[in-house]
Formats: C-alpha cells, structure tokens, sequence
C-alpha cells in the first residue's frame, strides 16, 4: 500500500526520473499479496451501466441496419448496370457453338457471363425495389434481395478473365453462387405468404414472379452450361442433349413421384408412356427437371385421393408423347375427378393450392434436395402453390406452353408444348440466312483459297478483278466467297463437328427438294402425255 502510495505521490510531483534505489527497489519489487477486487457496487447502479452498455449496442445495430438498408436502394454500380440491355443467346446458338481443341470456347464462354450475368442480376435488383414497401421489407424477401446485391458484387469485382488460370477460380466462383441461390424458389415462396394479407395488386406480385423467375432460370442455364463446358461428354454440348429421349425423361421423373406417392399414401398409380416414344432431339433438361416432376406429382395426387376406398386399385396415368418438325408435346391425362369450374381459373395463380401444407418426411426432402441440385429449385413445393405457374412461366420462356383441360367428375388432361431447340419455328432469319448461303455456295470447288484473318476471323485481301457485289471500304473479297473459305474450313477441320453435319444435312435436304421437284416435273409431264393420249 505504501509503494503505490509513494508512486502515486512521485507521479504528482512531477518526479519522472526516480534517482533514489531504496524508492526503486520498493517500486519495482513483486507485489505478492493479492489485491482484493472492488465491492460490489449498488444493484441500481449496475442497472444502469448494464442498460447504458445495451443501449450503445442497439445504436450501433440500428447504425449497421440502416446503413444495410440504405445500400440496398443507394447503388450507383448498380443502377448504371441496371439500364444496360442484357445480350440474349438462342438455345440454337448455344447448340452449334461446337468445341475447339484448344479450349478457347470455354474462354470466350467466361468472357461473355462475365460481361452477362452483372446485367442480368442488376435487372433482378432493380424488379426487387419495384416492390410494395411492405414486401419489400419482409425479411425472407430482404434476404433473397441481399443475395442478388452479394452476387452483383461479387461477380463485378472479379478481374478480367485472360487465362485458363483465372477461367478456372471465374468458374469456382460460379459455382458457388449457384450453391448459395438453389433455395431461392423456397425463400420467395415463403417470404410472399408471410405477406400475403399485404398484397393488394395481385398482377404486380404475378409479373414480378414471372420475370424473376424465368430470369432465374436463364441465369442458371447460362452458368450451369458454362460449366458443363469443361465435361466430357459426347451426348452433351454443355447442357444441351444432342439426342435426348423424352420417354427416358419422363420414366426418371415417373419412378421418383412414384416414391414420393407410395410414401404419403401407401401406393401410387401405374403410368404408361405412348405416342413417339421412340422421338430424340436436341434440347436443354434443366426446364424438364422441374416441369415434368410438378405435373405428374399433381396427377399422382389427384389420382389417389379421389380414390383412397380403394387405394390399391387406381386407374392408369396416360403420358403420351407428340412429335412434330416444328415443336414437342407431353399430354398427361389423370382420371383423379378433375378440377372444379369454380377454381379452374386460379390454378395458374401463384400461392394457390388444394393441397395442404407440407408433410413430408424429412428423408424424401433430402431426396428431392439431391435430385434436383443442379435444377431451378431444390426445395419441396408441395403445398406452396408454386409448381403449376412456375413450370407455365418455364414453358412460355422457352416458346412453349402448358394448358389444362379438365373434366369435373373425370380427370384431368395437362399439355406441354415446347419449341424445338433446331425447329423451323426457331428463326425465320436463320432459315434465309441458311437459303443465301445455299444461293451462294454452288460453285464450291471452282474456288480458289483466300486469306483469312486468324484474329478478326474476316477475310482479307484484295477483291476479284469483275465482281459485282465487291465490299465498298476499299479491301477485303466478296461475302459469298468468304461465306464459301468459311463452310470448307468448317467442313475439311473436323469432319465429326455438330457444324459439319449441320452443313450435311441442309445439303442432304437440298437434293431431296431438288430430286422431289424433278420427280414432280416428270410425273407432270407423263399425266400431260396421258391427257394427250386419252384425248385422241
């Protein structure tokens, strides 16, 4: 007690410098004698310390919330990225892209979801502050929103992608993102029910579900085919099936409802598959994954409880499969009642469900989670309303569609009609693209090699001495010869390409039109010969 007393003193005294041993020693000796702590202080004054310490703490949350809010809504990034037009890709062109050997496609890939996918999720921001203030602050909503704005960042902080190395931590990265938003389906759902009393116009909340969904599902495509680049597989062009079966589709999603049916109710109803079911084309599995397991879930619901007297003794579900040129149609007929007129015209609204909430057991969640990972959703829907309008919303994105026509008392027919990725329907331009090009490819052979630039891909040199058509900027050759240097590097590099055979079979039909026409001419020109004949 005396050496701090003596320091003390020192200390107000003005002596820094201590000059005397006998006060050193004394100072700078061990205390071993334990200090006793400070008496307990009166409980009021504790209470107050205590609330004083909680109301700093709330201040600075409520800090940190409005700052988080106000980010929100206070993105200059975001907003310029917002007014940006997002650049669309036809399945089609994903389809023909084709593969180089030297992997600069999966190059040219990252280049452009590096350019794409900020746009596309800056429009996602900008649909989620267009909400009503009160949805908006919900918080399942705010958490859904916070993850675009994370995203956004995210991706746009990235540096510009020039080498496999930097490919290879872009791609890791998507990935990711696509981890983090495989419950985004749910979340919405959820958020929106929680708020549903607060929704006074329902088409606002419809047209923003249509657009962030689909959008959603356009945003995957585009990640989830990037990376399916990097796999061998000689049936895919990333997500795209060269020839996919829709009976092998269907069967797949027929045994996993199956299951999930057998489970709530003890058995589940046998499904035939006719019509072609011998069909394969191209086209994306990603839509399907969702679509086809929502449908025949709801058939298989239908099915049971309109007969659970005789659970084991149910009528058959009919698939049947229509093939055409131009698109593809699944029609799955139920015998399970029908829907009632009065309710027919909501099923296609969202948070609209005759089925109550969900029940199922956690194990089938976990099924469902693992099947569907890679898919739009990952999260059981049963109940939520979302299954039928989000699989229309899917259907009309890809330039399809789905309908119903029921029969109170009878069943149920469901139609899905989707476009073919290579149909005639695709694009009117591309088809006369594909005409010109036929126009101008004629005299193939007769032609001699041009000079093609290997950066810019354009040809070069000077143009033929008496064409017409030359190009007016002073160099570079005719378009139809470069169009012509193009189908027979295309064709002579890899004989095997999607491109090649694409070419192949434009040929291929262009003799028949033109081996049909001269049969038509002689057939027409023996019925004249025979009228001829009879008539004398």
């Amino acid at each position: 007690m005396r050496t701090r007393v003596t320091g003390r003193a020192l200390e107000m005294l003005g002596c820094s410098t201590i000059t005397s041993p006998g006060v050193t020693r004394i100072l700078r000796s061990p205390i071993s004698k334990t200090i006793n702590p400070l008496p307990a202080m009166d409980n009021g004054v504790n209470e107050r310390f205590r609330s004083t310490s909680s109301m700093q703490g709330y201040f600075e949350l409520a800090r940190e919330r409005s700052k988080t809010v106000t980010s929100f809504y206070n993105q200059p990034a975001i907003d310029a990225s917002a007014e940006k037009a997002s650049v669309r890709l036809t399945p089609t062109t994903l389809l023909y892209a084709g593969k180089s050997p030297d992997g600069h496609h999966i190059l040219s890939s990252a280049k452009y979801l590096q350019k794409e996918l900020p746009v596309r999720i800056a429009h996602r921001i900008k649909e989620f502050r267009s909400l009503p203030f009160i949805i908006g602050c919900n918080p399942t909503i705010l958490q859904v929103h916070e993850l675009y704005i994370r995203a956004y960042h995210v991706l746009s902080d990235f540096p510009a992608i020039k080498d496999q190395e930097t490919e290879a931590r872009y791609s890791k990265l998507v990935q990711q993102l696509l981890d983090d938003h495989k419950d985004v389906v749910t979340m919405l759902a959820e958020g929106l029910r929680e708020c549903r009393k607060h929704i006074q116009d329902e088409d606002l909340v419809r047209n923003f579900l249509d657009t962030t969904l689909t959008s959603r599902l356009g945003i995957r495509m585009l990640a989830t085919h990037h990376l399916s680049l990097h796999e061998e597989n000689p049936d895919f062009v990333g997500i795209i099936c060269r020839r996919l079966s829709p009976k092998k589709i269907i069967e797949k999603w027929v045994d996993f409802a199956g299951r999930l049916c057998e489970h709530q109710y003890g058995s589940s109803p046998r499904v035939r598959i006719n019509g072609h079911v011998a069909a394969r084309f191209p086209f994306i599995l990603l839509p399907l994954d969702y679509i086809l397991p929502e449908l025949l879930k709801n058939a298989m619901r239908a099915t049971m409880e309109s007969h659970l007297d005789t659970p084991y003794n149910v009528p058959d579900i009919v698939v049947t499969i229509a093939n055409n040129e131009t698109d593809f149609v699944i029609r799955i007929s139920d015998r399970g009642g029908g829907i009632p007129h009065s309710i027919l015209a909501k099923v296609m609204d969202y948070h609209f469900s005759t089925a109550e909430e969900s029940v199922q057991d956690p194990r089938m969640s976990n099924l469902f989670n693992n099947m569907t990972n890679s898919g739009p959703q990952s999260g059981p829907m049963h109940g939520f309303g979302f299954g039928l309008p989000t699989s229309r919303a899917y259907a009309e994105y890809l330039g399809g569609s789905l309908s119903i026509q029921s029969m109170q008392g009878i069943g149920t027919d469901v139609y899905l009609r989707l476009r073919h990725i290579d149909g005639r329907g695709e694009s009117f331009r591309e088809f006369l693209a594909i005409r010109c090009v036929m126009k101008v490819a004629n005299n193939i052979v007769e032609r001699q090699p041009i000079a093609m630039n290997s950066e810019l891909n354009v040809p070069m040199g000077s143009p033929a001495p008496g064409a017409s058509d030359r190009l007016q900027d002073g160099g570079g050759m005719d378009y139809r010869d470069w169009v012509r240097r193009s189908y027979l590097e295309l064709v002579t590099s890899n004989h095997h390409s999607v491109q090649a055979l694409s070419w192949r079979k434009l040929y291929l039909s262009r003799a028949k039109l033109k081996a049909s026409s001269r049969t038509s001419a002689l057939l027409s020109g023996f019925a004249m010969v025979s009228l001829r004949v009879y008539a004398l």
